[in-house]
């Protein structure tokens, strides 16, 4: 079974791609929270897991947690974040 990782750098708008984010500026929102994260994977259809004592290595003086997503084999890593992301900003509107 695949696995992949998503953290909340990933959608955060308040950072560069070079920081981490990995979405365009359109799909970003600030501060993403892992909760948001893991419904947004929900809604796209895969299982979450919340791990929140983990941190970003390009984010090392903050622990925001990462989502484990598992189920995902039909879909590259960047297309799940991509409609993660898109979900994301539907929740929050």
């Amino acid at each position: 079974m695949v696995e992949n990782v998503i953290w909340p750098a990933y959608l955060d708008a308040e950072l560069s791609r070079k920081e981490g984010r990995r979405v365009p500026e359109g799909l970003a929102v600030p501060e993403p929270t892992v909760d948001e994260i893991a419904q947004a994977v929900q809604q796209v259809g895969y299982d979450a897991t919340i791990e929140r004592e983990k941190s970003y290595s390009r984010e090392s003086w903050e622990a925001r947690g990462r989502v484990v997503v598992r189920g995902a084999e039909d879909s590259t890593k960047n297309d799940l974040v991509q409609a993660v992301a898109a979900y994301v900003a539907a929740i929050r509107e």
